[in-house]
């Protein structure tokens, strides 16, 4: 920029245009004033779609914010995207979510009735399991849904989901078959994953049992 351009800049009380360089993948985005807190449903889905807080950014073909009812009483929480959600930009779709559907069917209750997301918004390479770092840039998002949704219950479905947002590292199967509660006084149900159904088809009778439970909490309301 020429001295002159400054001067006539600086006489009209106006600040150079600088461009913005993008950041490196991997890195922190700058500060925002109380980054996903506060956030209204679209400005929070606008955060998700441009997040690279963690190297995951760098690999997906599009976030997975989460789909479903805004009003939902009933929140399904999963554990990340796969290829098939990365792709569609949807979680819990191809034979997976086919069986989570059919699961909340039997519940009473249509996909578009419930509230569906993950603990990250982004799909690990291989489908590995998320990494803690990954883990504690993402949450904020899944916690700030929660927030804004204000359901009668989380229903969390697989390991990775459970522990994490349960901070525990308890099994599954010690997990399952009781009503567990967040520091916001939330109950949560823990059940398996759709995809472990699909493996093995004999544990189904357990996933009914967490249902049963689930629905119980709903209709009767919880109490410690």
């Amino acid at each position: 920029m020429t001295a002159r351009r400054s001067e006539y800049l600086d006489a009209l009380g106006l600040q150079a245009y600088v461009p913005r360089l993008p950041l490196p993948l991997g890195s922190p985005p700058p500060p925002v004033a109380g980054e996903s807190q506060g956030l209204g449903w679209d400005d929070l889905a606008d955060a998700v779609s441009d997040c690279r807080r963690c190297a995951l950014c760098g690999t997906r073909t599009q976030t997975v914010f989460g789909v479903g009812a805004r009003d939902a009483r009933l929140m399904v929480v999963g554990e990340a995207p796969g290829a098939e959600e990365d792709r569609q930009g949807e979680p819990f779709v191809g034979r997976a979510g086919q069986l989570l559907n059919a699961v909340l069917r039997a519940a009473g209750f249509g996909r578009e009735q419930v509230f569906i997301a993950n603990i990250l918004k982004c799909r690990p390479p291989n489908n590995r399991d998320p990494l803690p770092a990954e883990v504690e840039q993402c949450l904020p998002y899944l916690e700030r849904q929660i927030e804004l949704l204000r359901p009668a219950l989380l229903l969390c479905v697989g390991r990775i989901a459970a522990q994490n947002l349960l901070r525990t590292d308890v099994t599954i199967g010690r997990l399952r078959g009781r009503v567990h509660t967040l520091p916001s006084g939330l109950p949560v149900v823990v059940t398996y994953h759709p995809a472990y159904l699909l493996r093995s088809p004999g544990e189904k009778r357990k996933v009914w049992d967490d249902l049963k439970l689930a629905m119980g909490v709903l209709r009767d309301g919880h109490r410690a």
